[in-house]
């Protein structure tokens, strides 16, 4: 008998990521690889990058040369946003076999098998403005949820971002589509689905069909028991969005928002799509309906021209709109966007200081969220990572849950009564109710 080829794989990133990592390891372990943890010698690494910040990408090299230190021999893949923008740095790093693009991800399976030695690295691409077929994507292997792709790409263009480059333009597959594969989650004993894309929100550019509607049908999926909208632009929140998610019986009051500025002269620097009267309108309306929600805003601090009393305004509006948490992020050139020759750049110690702030503020607003919590109950889903003694879960507005482990509990909704925060910060309950 064969013995199985050894195949890891190593996701940088967003949740689309993630979503589609999980999709090309079915098809290695479908046509008999085995997987095993990324720390461990394989015969091939897969690594699905990330290109959005100078960060990501130095995270990513750093990756893919120390996979090649670990298992000289393996076959490297280098796939993601870095793959496609910047496919020949990537060929170049010693070690890597395969580099594949936006358009050429479904194929690394054919590609890896074609390879009998290492050699030069092999580059597979196409222009981005070539990109309209759309990888289908959702994670199976968590007992408790599930990342569903169900757009792609994006038409925005904002001044700082090189996803359009990286990903295409905004695309999707049919409502009907995305149904039938929430089906196969539900098929396999997943609770919770998580709906990602690049701009979520614009689902239907392609098909002509409406993001509310694809929302509506999910909910009749049987076996699906919470919904959570990974990330959605404000100008796309609108109103009938979050009055069906407040009256939904699936879709938790949980919103991750990006706001970016908090002050209109960078927001119309940024060519982002709103201002902070739009955005405080959509934070004002999920709190009318549901003011116990979990709302996650990202901030990109230190982008060029932001003065100091720019910064302050967006501090300020950040305390005014009271959200659960703050995504920070300081901001870095990227080849070829319209702020990568912006006059005006922040020094780094400038946006270190901002960003520290900021994270102060976050704690503080956290901290309070959880705090206003205390004594309420929340229908907790609990995970089956072990923590010592402990396991733990998310509540509906995404608070996370720590209770003494208990096996029976893994991959159940819980009634839990909030009882403390714990010293690293999450919270902590008595058991109410459990959903078998």
């Amino acid at each position: 008998m064969n013995k199985k080829r050894k195949i890891a794989f190593c996701t940088l990133g967003c949740k689309l990521n993630f979503s589609e990592t999980s999709m090309l390891a079915r098809k290695f372990l479908e046509n008999d690889f085995e997987r095993v943890p990324p720390n461990q010698i394989a015969d091939v690494y897969v690594v699905n990058t990330c290109s959005v910040t100078e960060n990501a990408d130095k995270k990513c090299r750093q990756l893919l040369r120390k996979l090649a230190k670990q298992a000289p021999q393996a076959i490297i893949v280098a796939t993601g946003c870095y793959a496609q923008l910047k496919p020949q740095e990537l060929a170049e790093i010693e070690g890597v076999d395969i580099v594949a693009g936006a358009d050429m991800k479904g194929n690394i399976f054919e590609y890896v098998n074609s390879i009998s030695e290492k050699k030069k690295a092999k580059i597979f691409s196409c222009e981005i403005n070539e990109t309209s077929s759309f990888f289908k994507a959702f994670s199976l292997g968590d007992r408790t949820r599930s990342f569903l792709k169900v757009q792609d790409g994006c038409d925005y263009n904002c001044a700082y971002c090189t996803i359009p480059m990286a990903r295409g333009k905004s695309r999707n597959i049919s409502i009907e589509e995305v149904c039938n594969e929430a089906k196969i989650i539900a098929d396999s004993g997943v609770k919770e689905i998580i709906i990602t894309g690049v701009n979520t929100g614009d689902f239907g550019r392609t098909t002509g069909e409406l993001f509310i509607d694809l929302l509506k049908n999910l909910e009749k999926i049987e076996g699906i028991e919470r919904y959570r909208i990974s990330s959605i632009e404000p100008n796309l929140l609108t109103a009938e969005i979050i009055e069906f998610v407040q009256n939904s019986t699936k879709f938790l009051p949980h919103f991750h928002i990006p706001l970016q500025s908090g002050c209109d002269k960078i927001l119309a620097l940024m060519r982002r799509r709103y201002n902070t009267k739009l955005f405080a309108q959509r934070i004002n309306n999920i709190y009318q309906l549901m003011p116990n929600a979990f709302i996650g805003i990202d901030v990109i601090v230190g982008f060029p021209n932001e003065t100091d009393d720019d910064f302050v305004t967006t501090y300020n509006f950040l305390q005014e709109i009271n959200p659960a948490f703050i995504h920070i992020f300081p901001y870095s050139d990227r080849a070829n966007t319209a702020t990568s020759t912006m006059q005006g750049k922040i020094a780094n110690h400038i946006k270190t200081e901002r960003v520290n702030k900021l994270k102060d503020l976050c704690e503080t607003l956290h901290r309070n969220f959880y705090k206003n919590n205390i004594g309420k109950k929340a229908n907790v889903l609990f995970e089956g990572a072990r923590h010592g003694e402990m396991m733990s879960g998310f509540s509906e507005n995404y608070i996370k849950i720590e209770i003494p482990y208990q096996k029976d509990l893994v991959g159940k909704i819980v009634e839990i009564e909030i009882t403390a925060i714990v010293e690293n910060g999450n919270a902590t309950g008595i058991i109410k109710n459990c959903k078998l």
